[in-house]
């Protein structure tokens, strides 16, 4: 090996362009979640009322459900659904140390980089709303089984 220096230049403009892009694009994964979160939100406070207003158009004044395993769990996973979505909205604090972008493999703190903060705030997110989603769209499936 030699003692000779790796030749090093700044980033170009086109490059510094795209580290910056790339930077922005991890702090922004937060809030996608959170605009995802919203757009939940919708779909979980009109679903619920949408169904009510079809079994009233489809049944007439006789709208009523016997109440059934099929019925708690379509409300059930529907609750459970808009809780975990509300849950992903609610800041949580982090240990986040401003001084380190990103902690190293071997990184074995509580306290999190830069980078690491924005990475595993949109994580807690992510999951969060992949179970509220497997949940509001198990809650459709059991409402099909309320109608029979």
């Amino acid at each position: 090996m030699t003692d000779q220096p790796i030749p090093t230049r700044p980033p170009s403009g086109p490059e510094k362009i795209l580290q910056d892009k790339f930077a922005e694009t991890i702090a922004a994964q937060s809030d996608q979640m959170d605009a995802l979160a919203r757009q939940l939100i919708t779909l979980e406070l009109a679903i619920p009322g949408l169904f009510a207003a079809v079994l009233k158009l489809i049944s007439g004044d006789k709208a009523t459900i016997a109440p059934g395993p099929a019925l708690y769990l379509t409300f059930g996973c529907w609750f459970l659904a808009l809780l975990l979505t509300l849950i992903s909205l609610i800041p949580k604090n982090w240990k986040v140390d401003p001084t380190v972008l990103k902690q190293g493999p071997a990184g074995n703190t509580d306290t999190l980089g830069i980078e690491d903060f924005f990475r595993q705030s949109a994580k807690y997110k992510r999951n969060r709303l992949i179970a509220a989603s497997l949940l509001f769209f198990g809650g459709a499936v059991a409402a099909a089984f309320t109608i029979f």
